[in-house]
């Protein structure tokens, strides 16, 4: 068996799971780095990661380097002389970094590699409507998620799941297969596979303005299932045009009904306090929506102090 010395990467919640499995297994952990402290909210006050406030907890050695290859960094990073590192939702390491441990550095990605390589795997899952994804460990190398695999593990996706829901999922899994990999790394016994490359690939890239806003010319299935890839974040979001102004909204919690009608795409439609709009194939009913300024709030709230006018609608 091998004594592991472990240095864990990572920034948000979904990587804090992982850090805590880790720990629960009685596995030494000799530091952790994490994003520098960043100003946020209105005071623009500094906040500190999940991963480092949940380090700190735990009296773990925290480090939180502006520039991966800044030399005092790297003299760091060896004097803590770990022989394995482990990465969940960080940045792209260099390859002094990730070539350091003696057994290597893997990452946890969460999807079924090699699909859905890059920044927002678990929402493009939904918005492109999969019924399966999951987590993969591999090994990094020069390029992006495509190290040679160690293990992965599947989990289907329910019909109405929110990104907010399955990430959850998926956050629990891949906390349990973190573990399963060092056991492996531990104890000698791994044969990584090298991903395929002669698939049809599908990507997951950075989230943007572009990508998550609705386009009311889509289907009803694809508006829906942007809608429920993007929520509760960052929320797919749509120009609405009430009373002569347009203001950009948010829409979180929605339900399809699928019926034939005869208005325009985007035209919204208040009948029985429900708030529809219509769509190709249907009509989407918005339950959960944000405008300019104001919390998110169920639509039967909205509409008991909100009008809208003849000719409303989501441009």
């Amino acid at each position: 068996m091998r004594s592991l010395r472990i240095v864990f990467m990572g920034t948000p919640d979904f990587a804090v799971a992982s850090l805590e499995s880790i720990l629960n297994a009685d596995y030494k952990v000799v530091g952790v780095i994490t994003a520098p402290d960043k100003p946020a909210g209105r005071g623009r006050k500094l906040q500190e990661s999940p991963v480092k406030k949940f380090a700190i907890s735990k009296s773990l050695k925290v480090m939180q380097p502006t520039n991966l290859k800044d030399e005092a960094f790297i003299d760091e990073l060896k004097a803590l002389n770990p022989n394995v590192q482990v990465v969940v939702a960080f940045r792209m390491l260099p390859k002094v970094v990730w070539d350091l441990p003696q057994f290597g550095t893997f990452n946890l990605h969460a999807s079924l590699l090699p699909q859905y390589r890059g920044a927002a795997p678990i929402n493009w899952a939904i918005i492109n409507n999969e019924t399966k994804t999951g987590v993969s460990t591999f090994f990094l190398d020069e390029k992006i998620d495509t190290g040679a695999m160690i293990l992965q593990k599947e989990i289907n996706i329910a019909e109405e799941e929110s990104v907010g829901e399955l990430h959850d999922k998926l956050m629990e899994l891949g906390a349990g297969v973190v573990v399963e990999t060092l056991e492996l790394i531990e104890k000698g016994n791994l044969t990584p596979t090298p991903q395929p490359f002669d698939q049809l690939l599908k990507d997951a890239p950075k989230l943007n303005k572009e990508n998550t806003k609705i386009n009311w010319n889509d289907s009803l299935d694809q508006i829906y299932n942007l809608i429920r890839g993007l929520n509760p974040y960052p929320a797919a979001w749509s120009i609405l045009f009430n009373d002569g102004k347009e203001e950009k909204v948010k829409i979180y919690h929605c339900k399809k009904e699928i019926t034939s009608h005869s208005l325009e795409n985007g035209s919204i439609l208040v009948e029985d306090k429900k708030l529809k709009v219509a769509t190709k194939g249907g009509y989407l009913i918005i339950e959960e929506l944000q405008l300019p300024g104001k919390r998110k709030m169920d639509v039967k709230s909205l509409l008991n102090g909100y009008d809208f006018s003849k000719g409303a609608k989501f441009l």
